[in-house]
């Protein structure tokens, strides 16, 4: 079994894995910032950045990742230190679930907006929507998937334009090639519904030995994935921690983001 990564800097070990289908595009400038502290390792659990784009890809397992992340750490950590993991929004599943199943020789692991609506009381609800957001595009097309994932996110009903938009529009739902051409249509169909399905540990997490933080970003207020993490926050006895931007705060805000990153993984003083 091939692992995909790539190592950039020096210093104690920082394991990144992205979120999405797990490709590292737009990260360069964050992970640029990051290296001048760490050795920086970016996780690609597909080799979509690396040349497999369009091969054939099956349902994904978070456990897969996860494991995969555990074979890279063993690769790269020297005999005897730990490192340290972020990941963010299908990243930071993954960030979870290995925490909780491979917690050796981690130090501090950062998980960003997990889309964990399992530990929701509307649950059912939320794996609903995402299983629309899948089906929308593989019937109508991206357009479609889009308008139904932003109002999933932000947990409202869609407004008359975007229904008029999904029902008016000629569907285009997208070949079998077409699935697996892009980083987005391998997560709408291989990766957004079984890990949005993912249960977390939360007996392991609560008693994680690495230190555990969960993050949530500052303009994600109002919206569904502010709420799930600040429930797992709350169940694993913890406080999500604001981090700048939203979603996508690593990509949209780099220079701020990997400032507060750097000063949670390791604080000063």
């Amino acid at each position: 079994m091939s692992d995909h990564y790539d190592v950039r800097g020096s210093g104690p070990v920082l394991l990144i894995i992205p979120g999405g289908a797990g490709h590292s595009m737009g990260l360069d400038n964050a992970t640029a910032l990051l290296s001048e502290r760490f050795t920086v390792v970016t996780y690609d659990p597909l080799g979509l950045a690396h040349g497999r784009l369009g091969e054939p890809v099956e349902e994904q397992r978070v456990e897969w990742w996860s494991d995969g992340a555990a074979r890279v750490l063993d690769s790269v950590l020297p005999e005897g230190e730990a490192a340290y993991v972020f990941g963010s929004s299908s990243g930071a599943v993954t960030a979870l679930d290995l925490a909780s199943r491979h917690p050796d020789r981690l130090r501090h692991v950062i998980a960003h907006e997990p889309p964990v609506v399992a530990v929701l009381p509307d649950a059912e609800r939320q794996r609903s929507m995402f299983a629309g957001v899948r089906d929308a595009y593989r019937t109508q097309g991206a357009e479609a998937a889009s308008i139904r994932m932003t109002a999933g996110m932000e947990e409202r009903a869609l407004t008359e334009e975007e229904l008029n938009k999904t029902s008016d529009a000629t569907p285009q739902p997208p070949s079998p090639a077409d699935e697996l051409a892009t980083p987005m249509g391998v997560f709408l169909t291989r990766v957004l519904v079984p890990f949005t399905s993912y249960s977390p540990h939360l007996a392991a997490l609560s008693a994680s030995s690495p230190r555990l933080t969960v993050a949530v970003g500052i303009d994600s207020a109002g919206q569904l994935l502010h709420r799930t993490t600040t429930f797992l926050a709350r169940r694993i006895g913890g406080v999500a921690r604001p981090f700048p931007g939203g979603h996508l705060g690593l990509l949209t805000h780099p220079a701020e983001f990997a400032a507060r990153l750097r000063e949670t993984l390791v604080p000063v003083g």
